[in-house]
């Protein structure tokens, strides 16, 4: 469940030097609740896990912040060309990439680079996609936008272990 929350902190990056700067203050900022399920395979249980979350950037420099029910910070990512630093209770720990700090913390890559990209709406320009009637399919995921009117995106992955994320965005007015 921790290794979970600390993946999803990193959510969604790529980090440069030290440790990355902050995204600029204009930045767009996304928030609401997440919920990522990773099904049972070969000998690791299944997991899960629901948070709150803020996400501020974009795939190249960001920041991605998980919180409890009660508004409590779990972790922090920020990330930059060439790294990602994740801040949880426990300590600081960097990495080279968004994807090498999904690996360690799941034992497999999710694509959280993409992720600014489709809570957007639309697919990441860093890979190809192919359009379909709900949304569309990259990286080996149905991304889910057909409810994103009423702030409600989903992104599964088929491919052993399947893997389920559901984001309810906050909406304005």
């Amino acid at each position: 469940m921790k290794a979970l929350a600390a993946l999803l902190a990193a959510a969604t990056f790529l980090a440069a030097c030290a440790t990355p700067q902050a995204p600029a203050e204009n930045s767009l900022v996304t928030t609401g609740r997440l919920s990522l399920r990773v099904d049972a395979h070969a000998d690791r249980p299944a997991q899960g896990m629901t948070a709150a979350f803020e996400l501020q950037g974009h795939a190249d420099r960001g920041e991605l912040r998980l919180m409890s029910p009660l508004g409590g910070q779990l972790v922090a990512a920020r990330w930059a060309p060439g790294q990602a630093v994740l801040d949880t209770p426990a300590g600081r720990q960097s990495f080279a990439s968004l994807d090498d700090l999904s690996l360690r913390a799941l034992g497999e890559v999710l694509p959280l680079a993409a992720l600014p990209d489709w809570l957007a709406g639309r697919p990441w320009p860093g890979a190809a996609h192919q359009i379909s009637a709900a949304g569309f399919g990259q990286l080996g995921w149905r991304v889910d936008l057909a409810k994103r009117a009423e702030g409600w995106i989903s992104a599964y992955r088929d491919a052993p272990p399947a893997v389920s994320l559901r984001v309810r965005l906050d909406m304005d007015g």
